[in-house]
């Protein structure tokens, strides 16, 4: 990409949230945990991270930290809500969003 020899100080944050993804990937782990990654990014950074997160997740386990449910909504195959550290319920999107106890 254009960016491929910019100092990692000078990306935007989505930019820098996707180089950090990347460095994950080249240590080929096959578990990633993400906390928030669309924290403060624009509607199509989100979009973009979604369809990396989902793509990526073809091929290792992908474990997302995430508030925003409108983004999981999009991209998740499956939710699991933690209350009190424990699990308050677990399924697809509609599943746990139907769920009285969420």
């Amino acid at each position: 990409s254009a960016l491929r020899d910019e100092p990692a100080g000078v990306l935007a944050h989505g930019q820098k949230q996707w180089l950090e993804i990347g460095m994950l990937l080249v240590q080929n782990a096959s578990v990633l945990l993400l906390d928030e990654p669309v924290a403060g990014m624009s509607a199509e950074e989100r979009e973009q991270t979604g369809n990396l997160l989902h793509r990526i997740g073809g091929e290792r386990v992908v474990v997302v930290v995430e508030h925003d449910m409108d983004f999981m909504r999009s991209f998740a195959t499956s939710v699991t809500v933690l209350a009190g550290g424990r699990v308050l319920s677990e399924g697809t999107v509609e599943q746990v969003q139907a769920d009285p106890k969420v």
